[in-house]
């Protein structure tokens, strides 16, 4: 996959596993939609008081996994340096964002009144992923038993995330 390839798969795509260190135990992991930005910004909402924005602020350090949803699982691992953003207005534009990705149609101006409400209600806040490096391995997948070609797999490698493709 190409620098470029990469970053595309990353703008047309728009759910992910979140990966972040804990203090104790493992790593955690958890599914979300993000949002990408014009800048190349990755956008996650969640509550303040949550693992994610809490971990955020003491690291400063994500991993997103994105994911392709469909067969076979394409995915590409995303590591980022990460910051909460606070501000109000950013926090309903993401929120908003986000009800459009899930559900493939624009939310109308007149729901955001109800989203500000529900964001303030809830302690909303921004993970503002601004991404550094990525990993890739395309998927390998069995069709059936007796498959002529066989299933191989390889070593990968990251890449920097604004790497320009090779001539």
């Amino acid at each position: 996959m190409l620098p470029s390839e990469r970053r595309q798969f990353v703008y047309t795509h728009r759910t992910c596993v979140l990966g972040y260190a804990r203090k104790k135990d493992g790593p955690a992991q958890s599914v979300v939609y993000y949002v990408p930005t014009d800048n190349g910004d990755l956008l996650v909402a969640t509550m303040g008081a949550r693992a994610k924005a809490k971990a955020v602020d003491r690291l400063g350090k994500v991993s997103i996994l994105v994911l392709d949803e469909k067969w076979p699982m394409g995915y590409l691992q995303v590591y980022c340096n990460a910051v909460v953003d606070r501000d109000p207005e950013v926090v309903v534009d993401v929120m908003m964002a986000v009800a459009e990705r899930m559900s493939g149609q624009p939310l109308g101006e007149d729901a955001r009144p109800f989203v500000a409400a529900m964001a303030k209600e809830e302690g909303r806040v921004v993970l503002r992923c601004t991404p550094y490096e990525t990993f890739a391995t395309p998927p390998r997948h069995l069709h059936s038993n007796d498959q002529d070609e066989k299933v191989t797999h390889w070593l990968s490698g990251s890449v920097p995330w604004d790497a320009t493709d090779p001539n």
